[in-house]
């Protein structure tokens, strides 16, 4: 029998989505899915509860494979949560860092680490998440290969920490969301919304759109362009914004917005995380 209450998030046990999911739905069963897209593909089904992803990251900005499959997906983001995200070298006890010949990891670890491997020569191998190398690396139980992943992973498939906090800077954080096929309306302060719209291909289109959010005193946050994959050249634009949707100046922003966009959709509002 299901459990009233499932999160599911990309990669086996150890991923950092795990932990996240730990503090998204802290009540619910975790549940590990193959891929993010997995992840998207389930709660649209409601065969979790909701799903957890990896959103935006202190060190390379927004996750462009999360942002794309919610585009696509007819679900909502409920909630957020950053968490600090601390990426090492694992191995087999024992491997020689000089020796290894092969890095797996998921390409958005890969992006963070660029000082780290300027300076191999290894072949890089992409995974689902980085749980996922890590695991790859404990299978392939060839000294030669080498993941970047958390701590947590590699104890969980008996890895030995060959090089702690690789990442190009040091107090790297990761913003994860909780999305879910339904959209949440409330009342009150410290929300947030996030949005998608189109504009038209021609010059000032952009700057009308955003006008609309400066005329009505709403605070951006983050703005983010994705190609369109069906119209080569041409871009969405995503955006989380201070406030939410029953706001008078939210609710005037997007009146101006809708006609000055080809396509407007609303991604969700959700509670602004507090400090932890």
């Amino acid at each position: 029998m299901r459990d009233a209450v499932t999160v599911g998030y990309p990669g086996p046990e150890g991923s950092h989505s795990s932990a996240a999911a730990a503090v998204l739905a802290p009540e619910a069963r975790a549940v590990g899915l193959p891929s993010f897209g997995a992840v998207v593909d389930a709660a649209a089904a409601t065969d979790v509860s909701v799903g957890v992803l990896p959103i935006e990251s202190s060190l390379i900005g927004p996750i462009a494979e999360t942002h794309d499959l919610l585009y696509r997906a007819p679900l909502s983001i409920v909630r957020e949560a950053t968490l600090p995200i601390r990426h090492c070298v694992v191995g087999l006890p024992g491997t020689s860092l000089e020796r290894v010949r092969v890095v797996r990891s998921h390409p958005a670890a890969f992006d963070q680490c660029r000082e780290l491997l300027r300076g191999w020569s290894a072949w890089l191998v992409p995974a689902a998440t980085t749980a996922d190398a890590a695991r790859e690396v404990a299978e392939a139980a060839d000294p030669e290969q080498v993941a970047i992943a958390g701590d947590e992973a590699a104890g969980v498939y008996r890895l030995a920490v060959l090089a702690d906090d690789v990442g190009d800077r040091p107090g790297a954080f990761t913003r994860f969301v909780a999305v879910a096929p339904y959209t949440q309306i409330a009342g009150g302060s410290g929300w947030r919304t996030a949005v998608s719209f189109v504009t038209d291909h021609r010059p000032g289109a952009l700057f009308r759109a955003l006008g609309a959010f400066a005329r009505a005193d709403v605070n951006l946050v983050q703005l983010v362009s994705r190609p369109l994959p069906d119209a080569p050249w041409r871009y969405r634009f995503d955006a989380v914004l201070d406030g939410n949707l029953f706001d008078a100046g939210v609710r005037t922003a997007f009146a101006e917005l809708r006609s000055t966009t080809r396509e407007l959709r609303v991604f969700g509002s959700y509670a602004a995380e507090r400090e932890r």
